[in-house]
C-alpha cells in the first residue's frame, strides 16, 4: 500500500515543490506535441482524400529533409534549397498520383494501404542511396532559424525556452490553423471531402480526382519538409525521424483519422503526457515511459472509443 502511494503521490509532491521545473517540463512536452500534430496532420490529409492510411508519411518527413539539407550541401544558398525541396515534393506529389494511385482507383483500402508501404520501402533506398544513410545538421542558420536560449524568471527560478522550440511551435501552429480553415472554408477543401467520401460520386460531379490527390499529396509533402525542418533542428536530420514520426498514430486514434482539430488535440495529449509521465513516474515505473505511454493510451481508445475523440462514429444498419 505504501508502495501504491508513493508512485502516486510522490511525483504530484513534487510538482508542488518546483513549479518551475513543471512548466519546464509541460513546455517541453507541449512543443513535441505540437511537431506529433503537424506529423499527424499529413496523415488526416491523405486520409481525408483517399481514405486510406498513409503509412508513407513517416518516410516523406525524412526525405525532405534531407532534400533539403542535400541540396544546402551542393552550394546551394538556404532559401533556394527550401524552395527548390518544395518543387521536390510537387514532383513526387505528381509521381504519385501518376504511377500510384491512379492504376489503383477504387481498389480496396488495403491494396492502397499496401502501396503506400512499398512507397515507403522506395523512399529509403532513394534517400540512402542519393543522401546517404548518416545523419546530417539542419541548415537552421541559412534559414534564419534562430538558435539562442532564452531565460525567463519563474516562481524565483530560471525557466529556459530555446528559440528552436519557440520558433517550431508557433510554425507548426500557424500551419494547422490555415490547413484547418483551408479544409473548412475553401472550395478545393469541400472537394477533398467529396473525394473521401465516394470516388465515383466525386468524378460524377466534375470534381477532377487526379488534381485533388496532386494537390494533397503535395500538402502533405509540404507539411512533411516544415516537419523535417523543425525535428531536424532540434536534433539531426537522419533516418530515425521516420520512427518519430511514427508517434503520430496514437495521435490518430486520439483524435480521429479525419480531424485536424483531433490531430492537434491528440498531439498535445501524446506530447505533455508522456513528458510529463517520464519526468515524474519514470523513476518509480523503471524509466522508458516516452516509448509507451503513447501506445498504451492509444490501446485504451481502441478499446472504448475506437473513432476517437472528434472522429465519427460508424453506424452499420444490416
Amino acid at each position: 500500500m505504501d508502495l501504491l502511494a508513493s508512485i502516486f503521490l510522490d511525483p504530484f509532491v513534487r510538482m508542488g515543490t518546483n513549479p518551475t521545473f513543471l512548466v519546464q517540463v509541460v513546455w517541453e512536452g507541449f512543443v513535441s506535441g505540437v511537431l506529433y500534430a503537424l506529423v499527424a496532420l499529413g496523415f488526416v490529409l491523405i486520409y481525408k482524400a483517399s481514405g486510406v492510411f498513409n503509412f508513407a508519411q513517416g518516410i516523406m518527413v525524412v526525405f525532405a529533409a534531407l532534400t533539403l539539407v542535400g541540396l544546402a550541401e551542393m552550394g546551394m544558398p538556404g532559401w533556394l534549397a527550401l524552395a527548390a525541396a518544395v518543387v521536390a515534393m510537387l514532383i513526387l506529389a505528381f509521381g504519385i498520383e501518376k504511377l500510384v494511385l491512379r492504376p489503383l482507383v477504387n481498389q480496396p483500402d488495403i491494396i492502397l494501404l499496401m502501396a503506400t508501404i512499398g512507397l515507403t520501402r522506395f523512399l529509403v533506398g532513394l534517400g540512402e542511396m542519393v543522401f546517404g544513410g548518416e545523419p546530417k545538421v539542419m541548415i537552421t542558420g541559412a534559414l534564419g532559424i534562430p538558435t539562442d536560449v532564452l531565460r525567463v524568471p519563474l516562481f524565483g527560478k530560471t525557466l529556459i525556452l530555446k528559440e528552436i522550440d519557440i520558433t517550431a511551435a508557433v510554425v507548426a501552429l500557424a500551419m494547422v490553423a490555415f490547413l484547418a480553415v483551408f479544409f473548412a472554408r475553401t472550395k478545393i477543401g469541400r472537394a477533398l471531402r467529396a473525394v473521401a467520401d465516394d470516388h465515383q460520386a466525386a468524378l460524377s460531379v466534375g470534381i477532377s480526382l487526379e488534381k485533388i490527390w496532386v494537390i494533397v499529396w503535395f500538402a502533405a509533402g509540404v507539411v512533411a519538409l516544415v516537419t523535417g525542418i523543425m525535428w531536424g533542428a532540434r536534433s539531426q536530420v537522419s533516418f530515425d525521424l521516420e520512427i518519430i514520426a511514427l508517434k503520430a498514430l496514437p495521435v490518430l486514434i486520439l483524435g480521429g483519422f479525419t480531424s485536424v482539430p483531433g490531430a492537434i488535440v491528440g498531439g498535445l495529449m501524446i506530447g505533455i503526457g508522456e513528458k510529463v509521465g517520464e519526468i515524474y513516474w519514470g523513476r518509480l515505473l523503471g524509466g522508458g515511459i516516452e516509448s509507451w505511454l503513447a501506445y498504451l493510451i492509444a490501446l485504451g481508445f481502441l478499446l472504448f472509443r475506437p473513432q476517437g475523440l472528434f472522429g465519427e462514429k460508424i453506424i452499420e444498419r444490416v
